[in-house]
């Protein structure tokens, strides 16, 4: 893959994940709207907490890592690919059919009616992790195949549904909680349809049978299980507060809030980077073009660290009025804001070591190393599991969001650990060590256009209907800002954005 494909590759992927992720925050809108931070949306989101893991496990992690690289060798060469996706596609179907018992596990701090609201809730979403599941697969494919956009627009299916249900049950005056976890499975239906009836027009409309246990099974097991606690870590890492958060009221429910906001560029960014460039390393690692290697992994790196760094700036400079405009009304008051708020800056800074991972983990995916991600995601569970529950006697609540961020870095500094053998494959260019002081400095000349603008309009922020206007001349000033200060100090140029755009 050329580099500019590279890079039509991350703005295809970047946009269907901008999409999902910004219904998502209408999700999260009118959920905050309608139910509000309390014992119901404390149990709802530990219901779906596990199938949203899964989901992130295999989309965005055990079978990005595991299962393209092995299905894009056959592709290349003369094996059958379809058999082994089939077998895939089979034993997947078998293992997921044991997943939905672990709902108990993530609400053991709940009193009794948070967490039988939590059990029941988890029976009917559960059937969704099956679909995902499966689903997932067939986004593999896609990807290996290079067809990004359909693997990515999938996920966009949830978001409209459950958007859909909460307006109907509004609309009619139904209990809108029911209407919530009921469309949750039936969009797993629909995301399933999508990604088998496109795998199926590439030629591989695989067919759901007896699983098969076979050498390649045996080895896509061994790769998949210490992938998905490598590339899950993060998921893992936020079960894990959400058990430390759930002794609090409505903790539960702010680290949600605050997770849902710095989703948004780590998914356009981060997972849009890993889910393109893990199949174009593989390739060009299985060519011996390790030039070529070198160059995805630095435009890979320079495209992430473009957009992370100002995005993680904006978060920890503006959270509150971030914060208090899309989630600030209904049944979320000041306090759930001020709370959401400080979490999303805490979040913020451990924006870079979220996205960086995603970026340079394919180094060891491609090459079929799982294994030492595996352990260095050990480390980084223990660090969090200590921080959270350490620091919870002492700052409370906030305890789960300050130990994810500090394990996130920690994740990312043992990784780099780890490049240090692998040749010049995973050293970085000239070009993106010349950008990369640049990038920084142009983001801290935003960060502070971002503060004095917020200051000056922190009235209009405040006041109703003006507030979504003022919040989008924030925004707006930020990125002009930035953009203007990138092309200023060299760090990025417009004109390569444009020549990708135009080869979408």
């Amino acid at each position: 893959m050329k580099p500019i494909r590279l890079m039509s590759g991350f703005l295809t992927v970047g946009f269907w994940t901008l999409a999902s992720r910004v219904l998502g925050f209408v999700r999260e809108i009118m959920l905050l709207s309608l139910i509000g931070p309390g014992p119901l949306m404390d149990a709802f989101v530990a219901a779906f907490r596990l199938p949203n893991m899964f989901r992130r496990f295999f989309a965005e992690g055990a079978f990005n890592a595991a299962f393209v690289p092995m299905f894009s060798a056959r592709l290349e060469g003369d094996e059958d690919a379809a058999r082994f996706g089939r077998d895939a596609l089979n034993g997947l179907a078998l293992v997921t059919l044991f997943m939905p018992a672990l709902v108990w596990a993530t609400a053991g701090g709940f009193d009794a009616e948070r967490f039988d609201l939590t059990v029941g809730f988890g029976r009917i979403v559960f059937p969704y992790i099956f679909f995902m599941s499966l689903s997932a697969l067939f986004s593999g494919v896609l990807n290996a195949t290079g067809r990004f956009a359909t693997a990515a627009a999938a996920p966009v299916l949830l978001n409209i549904m459950v958007i859909g249900a909460m307006w109907l049950a509004w609309a009619t005056g139904g209990a809108v909680i029911t209407w919530l976890i009921w469309a949750i499975p039936l969009a797993g239906v629909a995301q399933l349809a999508l990604t088998w009836s496109a795998a199926a027009q590439a030629g591989f409309g695989l067919n759901i049978g007896l699983p098969r246990w076979t050498p390649d099974m045996s080895l896509l097991l061994r790769t998949a299980v210490p992938a998905a606690l490598a590339t899950g870590v993060m998921q893992i890492n936020l079960v894990v507060g959400q058990l430390v958060a759930s002794q609090y009221d409505s903790a539960v429910s702010w680290l949600f809030a605050a997770d849902r906001l710095y989703q948004l560029p780590l998914g356009v960014v981060g997972i849009a980077v890993g889910i393109v460039l893990l199949p174009d390393l593989s390739r060009r690692l299985k060519a011996q073009d390790m030039a070529g290697a070198r160059d995805a992994y630095s435009r890979a790196g320079e495209f992430a660290m473009g957009l992370t760094i100002p995005s993680a700036v904006a978060l920890m400079v503006i959270p509150l009025p971030l914060v208090s405009v899309m989630f600030g009304r209904g049944a979320t008051g000041a306090d759930d804001v001020a709370a959401i708020a400080v979490a999303v800056a805490i979040y913020g800074l451990g924006l870079p070591a979220f996205v960086l991972q995603k970026v340079v983990q394919p180094q060891y995916f491609a090459r079929g190393d799982t294994k030492r991600p595996f352990r260095f995601a050990v480390v980084a569970m223990v660090i969090n599991a200590a921080i959270a529950v350490g620091l919870s006697p002492v700052v409370g609540w906030i305890a789960p969001a300050l130990a994810t961020t500090v394990a996130g870095w920690a994740m990312l500094g043992l990784l780099y650990w780890g490049l240090r053998n692998m040749g010049d494959a995973v050293q970085v260019d000239e070009r993106y060590r010349r950008r990369l002081p640049r990038i920084i400095g142009a983001a801290l000349v935003m960060g502070a256009v971002l503060w004095i603008a917020a200051v000056l309009l922190r009235p209009a922020l405040g006041t109703d209907y003006v507030r979504y206007i003022a919040l989008l001349a924030l925004i707006g000033l930020g990125a002009a800002s930035y953009f203007k200060a990138a092309q200023l100090l060299g760090a990025l140029k417009l004109s390569e954005i444009r020549g990708a755009m135009r080869r979408r």
